[in-house]
Order: C-alpha cells, then sequence, then structure tokens
C-alpha cells in the first residue's frame, strides 16, 4: 500500500454521526471484485436519488469534493458491519485520511491496513475544522510523523495512534509485511524449538 506520511489537500466535511458501512457502501455492491473499484459507490445512497439524479446538498457532491484528499466527520464513523468495501471505496474516491470523534473498532483497523489514515480528535475540535471546511474550499495538513492536523492559519491539533499501526503506515506496510520483516527470527525460533522437542517434527 502506498505510505501515508504527510497529507496537504482539500478537506470536506460530513457532518453527521454514526454513518455505518452499509451508508459507505450499499451492499448490493459487495459483489464487485477489488480490482473492478468502488469510487463510484461512495455514500451512493446518500449523494443521489433512486432515479440516480444527484442530491446538490450533499457535500461530497460540490465542486471542491472532486480535489478532496481529508473527509471530517462526527462520532462513531464506521460502525456497522465489517465490510472492507467501505475502505476502499474512501481510498478509491481518492481520501487518505478521515478524522472523526470517534471511529467503529472494525472500521479502524481496516483503514490501517489499507493505507487510510483513521484521526481522533476531541469533539470541540472536529467542530472547529468542520467550520473551517463550511467556510468555502479548505486545505489542511496532516503529519503522521508529528502526528499533527495543521489548519492554513497555523492553528494545529495533535492526534494518538497506535504505534504500530503508525510505523506501517509510515512505511507502506501491511501486518502481513511486517510479519515478513521478521521471518529470520521466526525461522530461528521454530528450529530452536525443533531441537528441543524433536518428537514434533
Amino acid at each position: 500500500m502506498k505510505p501515508v506520511q504527510r497529507i496537504h489537500g482539500v478537506a470536506v466535511g460530513l457532518e453527521m454521526g454514526n454513518v455505518d458501512t452499509d451508508q459507505i457502501v450499499p451492499a448490493r455492491y459487495l459483489y464487485r471484485n477489488r480490482s473492478d473499484g468502488f469510487a463510484d459507490t461512495l455514500f451512493r445512497d446518500m449523494r443521489f436519488d433512486p432515479q440516480g439524479r444527484e442530491d446538490g446538498s450533499f457535500p461530497l457532491n460540490g465542486p471542491e469534493a472532486d480535489q478532496a484528499t481529508i473527509l471530517v466527520t462526527l462520532d462513531n464513523f464506521g460502525c456497522g458491519s465489517s465490510r472492507e468495501h467501505a475502505v476502499w471505496a474512501l481510498n478509491d474516491a481518492g481520501f487518505r485520511a478521515v478524522i472523526a470523534v470517534s471511529f467503529g473498532d472494525i472500521f479502524r483497523n481496516n483503514a490501517h491496513e489499507n493505507g487510510l489514515l483513521p484521526i481522533v480528535l476531541e469533539e470541540h475540535e472536529v467542530m472547529h475544522l468542520l467550520a473551517h471546511v463550511k467556510a468555502g474550499p479548505a486545505k489542511l495538513t496532516v503529519d503522521l510523523e508529528s502526528q499533527r492536523v495543521t489548519l492554513p492559519n497555523g492553528t494545529c491539533f495533535s492526534f494518538e495512534i497506535d504505534s504500530a499501526a503508525r510505523e506501517n503506515l509510515l512505511l507502506g506496510r501491511s501486518k502481513i509485511d511486517a510479519t515478513h520483516t521478521l521471518m529470520n527470527t521466526i525461522d530461528a525460533f521454530e528450529e530452536a524449538y525443533l531441537g528441543r522437542h524433536p518428537w514434533s517434527r
């Protein structure tokens, strides 16, 4: 996956709480292969009516959203089912980070494994960012190395992240990739174990 280090880009706000994975990607699209892409399924039933007409009031249908790489939203984002497709759709639509008050646990883990940075900030900090985004096309800088979100006026907010997830995102590697870096240690352990327990061969 692509490393996540420093993201400087347009942010778009979705002032909604408890957005579940079925809202992010409706279940009828889950049959697709990963290689087919999921950008067009992102918030499909929220962005379009049943006749396929675009809802101009939905934030991700605004002109600035086409270039957005950062999504700012409220609490419990990505709750519901465990579908990894929700993260794929955000990735395919160009998002590199999602800032929220909280995340569904499985969504957060899926994000870590797919190069999407989930950032948890305090509610008042998220509301400050949403107000900034509402004022017009807005840019933010997300620096994973320093663990800071910075506004153009210099205002910045710090965030915490699991150290192992942070390292993997910075290096662009999955947990499987990280395990592969330990193969020499694993092989040495297995040899030593078999030496002590030869009957287990």
